[in-house]
């Protein structure tokens, strides 16, 4: 049943009658080696919190589950303490902790809960905190690989054309990707799709700038950039240079 939920998680609240899970922060970057914790709040329910993890273009995974009078959190397969646990403030209010960060626990971390009376769960209605996303910098990690494909030849022959950043063997699956044409920064014209795994961990993905194709035959430069986690890398493309 998990595969099916991934489209249900959004940036917003989500509410089931006057049910509201909060969930913060939105956004975690901690430093390989430290802890990383995040929070969240069932509202007036006070009912199982369930933790999952998700990476970019997969399917979630079973973290751990707690209740306020267990003595310890139950854990799904290949998650335990003391690098996973949970603590709680109040009936309702719960954190997950993860210890000892590695680049690996970079990820989309979500709780969810049930919006009725304790482990009734038949009759209940799933609700979701909004997810926290959780970056981990490693300043010893290898920069990304980025390729910039220039228009093709078709393309020069209308109005505009497009250019493709290629990038791969991102440690992490987050990232931010910049264009600039003459050093300066665009955002129009802007697509970047989702970050994908490859078959040695890591992560892929394209971005796309679309351009006027004058732009390009004035010889402007275009330039991609790309930060992940605390790696940065750019590549840039000139019509009289091809490469740079």
């Amino acid at each position: 049943m998990l595969p099916a939920l991934c489209t249900l998680f959004t940036a917003l609240s989500c509410v089931s009658g006057v049910t509201v899970v909060t969930q913060k922060p939105p956004v975690l970057t901690v430093t390989k080696g430290q802890k990383a914790t995040m929070d969240c709040n069932l509202g007036t329910v006070t009912n199982v919190v369930y933790w999952y993890k998700q990476l970019p273009g997969g399917v979630p995974q079973y973290v751990l589950s707690n209740y306020h009078s267990w003595s310890s959190p139950n854990y799904g397969s290949g998650f335990s303490s003391p690098k996973f646990t949970s603590t709680h403030s109040s009936k309702s209010d719960y954190n997950l902790v993860i210890d000892n960060v590695e680049v690996g626990d970079s990820a989309f971390y979500y709780c969810k809960t049930y919006d009725s009376s304790e482990f009734d769960v038949k009759r209940s209605t799933v609700v979701f905190g909004q997810g926290t996303t959780l970056k981990i910098t490693d300043g010893a990690l290898p920069p990304p690989v980025l390729t910039l494909f220039p228009p093709s030849s078709e393309e020069l022959k209308s109005d505009r054309v497009t250019l493709v950043c290629g990038v791969s063997d991102m440690a992490t699956g987050f990232s931010d990707v910049r264009w600039l044409v003459d050093e300066n920064p665009v955002t129009s014209g802007v697509l970047t799709g989702s970050a994908q795994q490859q078959s040695n961990n890591q992560f892929k993905l394209s971005s796309y700038l679309t351009i006027q194709s004058s732009e390009w035959k004035n010889d402007k430069t275009i330039t991609c950039e790309i930060s992940a986690g605390s790696q940065l890398a750019s590549r840039k493309i000139q019509l009289s240079k091809c490469l740079v």
